[in-house]
């Protein structure tokens, strides 16, 4: 399917640095709840998130994730994830997180 670029900016992707995370252990696949700071704009939202292939408590505090910002909040289990965290499945499915390569702004758009 194509789509226009007009299609592509309405999905608001933002950077944001990882503040806060805990164990979730209500989900039904092994999960992490994320707080996420996006920057005085946005600023901060929680996302669950099925990273705990690659990703500890330790590695996450910091790190800056990439997250769709305007999807609707969506209930999973007891948590209301507000946004999308974004990455890639490795060969196993397992999820590998996109960000930038150098520090960002937090609240930068992806363009």
């Amino acid at each position: 399917m194509t789509i226009t670029f007009d299609d592509f900016e309405k999905v608001d992707i933002r950077v944001g640095t990882v503040i806060g995370v805990e164990p979730f252990p209500e989900a039904r696949k092994p999960a992490f709840k994320l707080r996420i700071d996006f920057g005085p704009e946005i600023g901060v939202k929680r996302s669950s998130a099925q990273i705990t292939k690659h990703y500890t408590i330790e590695t996450l505090l910091g790190r800056q994730v990439a997250a769709v910002v305007n999807f609707p909040p969506r209930q999973i289990g007891p948590f209301m994830s507000e946004v999308l965290t974004l990455g890639f499945p490795d060969p196993q499915g397992g999820v590998v997180l996109i960000g930038p390569d150098q520090d960002v702004p937090n609240g930068g758009k992806l363009f």
